[in-house]
């Protein structure tokens, strides 16, 4: 009876994982090639444990092997670790032999069957629905929207490379090439070293912070001259003064598909089209521009930074340095602000964080936790976060969920960027971090939009 039960839990789980996938980053960060040999080595240690401890199942040992040794040898990003091991721990404990019919999702119809022959177990397979609800996996319906608009948008992104109209430097269609180039115009010059001097002569910030906004100019200068140099060029090669070089040509091909060209995403990582990008840089110059010119913000768009982690770890510093502490000994407490509330004045200790948004859940602004998603509802904005540091001490997490933060929606990152900044602790409200985990809910600095 035992090992029959435990079978149809490992057998919903290698299910689990290899469904999973089709809903993309909501799903796993990366995708891993799970495969029967999987189930299969699964199955003999389960049967090797059962027999070896007929009396008391040590579960411990159970979920170790297959979650961390065997299933878990596949997984290399950290929170698809964690998220393997609640599934893990779900389905193999005491509860699963104690209960007649053991729930293996929020949905009444899926759960380990009574004790049975073969045929009974049939039975209660082929009754299951044909198309499964995204609850059966522990997902939102959104889950399955947003798999579907990131499929839409691979296949028409695969037409668009195969097109063969692309614009001709000096040809027939140069006007629409000028039109295109012009979109650049609005994006501003590099920042005068003058200026940063000045700010340095007349502020009061922290060594830290004034670091850190230095080496951001130094990096957005890098890119807005690039961007200069290659603007100048392709306005020349439309005219046919210069030769159109392999590079060049490359670049105005992204550009004549509303799209980013590679090199310029070296500086910092995006998944947005042409147009939003550009409004987006704009408005990453004009935060560290009012930074230089005015005063420093009172609230932070922590979006508009290249590093995000790197000014982080500049307020870590600053604090550490005023408090006389190491570093190390520092973590993140989050204040979550009510929504429009109004800031007069940057907090004592830490900074205040907007420009943040939530995908998987939805944030109840009144009672301060996590709700379920509004229907269509991929992603939400959420309110203004106090970041504020705090020395190291045991606090009581247990109606929180550790809700990892990502730079752009491509959780798993490149080889070039890593995606994950820090982990957020949120009120999970009625719902416990587990059900938070399943669903994939993270926050995240940028949309694809």
């Amino acid at each position: 009876m035992k090992y029959k039960k435990y079978l149809f839990s490992l057998s919903w789980l290698h299910s689990i994982l290899l469904e999973r996938r089709k809903f993309k980053t909501l799903g796993f960060n990366k995708p891993y090639d799970f495969n029967d040999s999987d189930f299969l080595i699964c199955h003999d240690l389960l049967i090797v444990l059962l027999d070896e401890y007929p009396k008391s199942t040590p579960f411990k040992a159970l979920q170790y092997l297959i979650g961390e040794a065997n299933y878990g040898g596949r997984v290399t990003d950290e929170w698809d670790q964690k998220l393997l091991g609640v599934y893990v721990e779900t389905f193999f404990c005491e509860e699963v032999m104690q209960q007649n019919q053991f729930l293996l999702s929020d949905l009444p119809e899926y759960y380990v069957p009574r004790d049975g022959n073969l045929d009974s177990y049939k039975s209660y397979i082929a009754q299951l629905p044909h198309i499964d609800d995204p609850a059966a996996f522990g997902q939102h319906p959104n889950a399955e929207i947003s798999s579907q608009i990131e499929e839409a948008n691979s296949l028409l992104n695969t037409l668009s490379e195969l097109r063969s109209d692309r614009i001709l430097v000096g040809g027939n269609d140069g006007n629409t090439g000028e039109l295109i180039i012009s979109k650049l115009d609005k994006i501003p010059g590099p920042f005068d070293v003058g200026q940063i001097e000045s700010y340095n002569k007349r502020t009061f910030d922290p060594s830290a912070m004034k670091t850190f906004l230095l080496q951001e100019v130094q990096r957005y200068n890098c890119l807005l001259a690039l961007l200069k140099q290659t603007k100048d060029d392709l306005h020349m090669a439309m005219k046919g003064l210069i030769v159109l070089s392999p590079q060049l040509e490359s670049v105005m091909n992204k550009l004549v598909d509303f799209k980013v060209p590679s090199k310029w995403l070296q500086f910092y990582p995006s998944m947005k089209p042409l147009d939003s990008w550009i409004n987006d840089l704009c408005e990453r110059i004009k935060q560290l521009d009012q930074w230089i010119n005015n005063e420093t913000p009172k609230v932070f768009w922590l979006s508009g930074f290249a590093y995000p982690s790197c000014f982080l770890t500049s307020v870590l510093q600053t604090t550490a340095r005023n408090k006389g502490c190491a570093i190390d000994s520092l973590s993140w407490e989050f204040h979550l602000m009510k929504k429009g509330e109004n800031i007069s004045a940057r907090p004592d200790d830490g900074v205040y964080i907007t420009g943040l948004y939530l995908e998987g859940a939805q944030w109840d602004s009144a009672n301060g936790n996590l709700i379920e998603p509004m229907p269509m509802t991929i992603q939400s904005e959420m309110p203004i976060i106090h970041f504020k540091p705090t020395e190291t001490k045991k606090r009581n997490k247990d109606d929180m969920y550790n809700c990892p933060l990502y730079a752009y929606p491509q959780r798993a990152g490149t080889s070039q960027w890593s995606s994950f900044v820090l982990a957020v602790d949120l009120k999970r409200g009625n719902k416990s971090a587990r059900h938070w985990a399943k669903r994939g809910v993270a926050l995240l600095l940028s949309t694809s939009e």
